[in-house]
């Protein structure tokens, strides 16, 4: 049976992404939080966009649904585990605020757009609108979870490695379990009640994040050994 393409490029991406992060945080220590903040960043907006698509999974036992930015909640929760790990909780929080600002930004310019007039041949006018009302309830909705689940995650992670140092797939797998349930509870509450199924939504987006975000644990591990290294 063929791989997903979809894994193929996941896959790819975070090994990538991974890769990069360590060798600009080993490398040049001083630039590394500003390069891992601009990934942190770039997930964050990319999942808002995402979420707008609602996807089906297919487990062949088990068939559920779920926004697309599954795929991308679990690289958001690692960079911010990433931030904690090279730099402490308190660059963490500070990663935190400065991505809050850039949706902020997001939805700001979202709406600059949307205030002007389309030109009169441009065939997709529709569809942007169709897509960008749903945006802006998403991004807010975002904000919330955001807010509460990423900081969440930055306490948890920081209060596990101050007691259990050495073992590292505690503190990434449980800061982020708690960050991505909480954040799906949340999310989809605000995002779609009252106008899709939201007991669904909420068991896919709990179930789907939760797979991907424990399968990308590997690569955090790969990035704290490799941080180890001379």
């Amino acid at each position: 049976m063929p791989i997903p393409t979809v894994w193929i490029y996941w896959v790819a991406s975070l090994t990538i992404v991974t890769y990069a992060s360590t060798s600009i945080v080993k490398r040049f220590p001083e630039h590394g939080f500003a390069a891992l903040t601009a990934f942190y960043t770039i997930y964050l907006g990319a999942s808002q966009i995402m979420a707008v698509r609602i996807v089906e999974f297919n487990l062949g036992f088990y068939r559920f649904f779920a926004p697309a930015a599954v795929f991308i909640y679990p690289f958001i929760a690692q960079a911010i585990d990433m931030i904690n790990e090279a730099y402490g909780r308190s660059k963490a929080h500070l990663a935190i605020i400065i991505a809050f600002i850039t949706q902020v930004l997001l939805v700001t310019f979202i709406l600059m757009v949307n205030s002007l007039s389309p030109a009169p041949f441009f065939p997709f006018e529709e569809a942007w609108q169709g897509i960008f009302k749903w945006g802006i309830r998403i991004t807010a909705a975002s904000w919330i979870a955001f807010l509460l689940c990423q900081n969440l995650d930055a306490f948890v992670f920081a209060w596990l490695k101050k007691r259990y140092e050495d073992r590292i797939w505690l503190r990434s797998i449980t800061s982020d379990v708690l960050d991505l349930t909480l954040d799906s509870l949340i999310f989809v509450t605000l995002a779609f009640y009252g106008v899709m199924p939201i007991l669904p939504l909420i068991i896919g987006q709990i179930v789907s994040k939760n797979i991907i975000g424990f399968l990308d644990t590997p690569w955090f591990v790969w990035y704290k050994r490799m941080l180890e290294r001379g």
